[in-house]
């Protein structure tokens, strides 16, 4: 995994998309470094039966992403700015490993990713079927007291794209999709 993704803290804003393609050809402006594009992306989303995972503002996640390969368990929380991710190999026994200890499926999520890289930050863009057109821009560091200048870098890069504060969305994909399905 690239160095874009390493650290324990997580600057990121998440903007619902009005219009894609014009985002997409604000950000082709700006050259960015393509990571990967329409990939198609599963979350499987693990808590206790209890739900203290969700409770205590943690979310547990094992990812699969193809045709990149990419398998990555992913723990959100509980503060904010808070993720860490490590690579693993097989998705299906990690998950295994979740059910053996008590944990249970509570969500599972789909979307097509796209990353690029604009200098330190990663751009995002997310299509979730029945939700929306995302763009997430976001850094991973370490240092925490770095943490309020990325979030105001990472505000300048979200005016470069063209996105308003207006357009922030600040529910999770877990949210977004738990909200959509209880609609139905």
């Amino acid at each position: 995994m690239t160095t874009h993704f390493q650290g324990r803290f997580e600057v990121e804003f998440k903007y619902r998309l009005t219009d894609r393609a014009t985002f997409l050809s604000a950000l082709a402006a700006l050259t960015p470094e393509v990571m990967l594009e329409d990939n198609h992306e599963q979350d499987c989303y693990f808590d206790s039966p209890e739900r203290t995972l969700a409770r205590d503002g943690k979310s547990l996640v094992i990812r699969t992403m193809a045709p990149s390969g990419i398998r990555l368990w992913i723990l959100k929380g509980p503060e904010p700015d808070r993720c860490e991710a490590v690579d693993i190999s097989d998705a299906d026994k990690a998950s295994s490993m979740l059910r053996t200890l008590g944990y249970e499926q509570v969500l599972h999520l789909e979307k097509r990713r796209s990353i690029y890289f604009v200098g330190p930050f990663h751009v995002t863009l997310d299509h979730l079927t029945g939700i929306g057109d995302f763009a997430e821009l976001a850094i991973m560091t370490d240092d925490e007291s770095a943490l309020p200048e990325y979030r105001q870098q990472l505000l300048a890069l979200a005016a470069r794209l063209g996105l308003q504060d207006k357009q922030r969305e600040t529910r999770s994909y877990r949210t977004l999709c738990e909200q959509h399905d209880s609609l139905k």
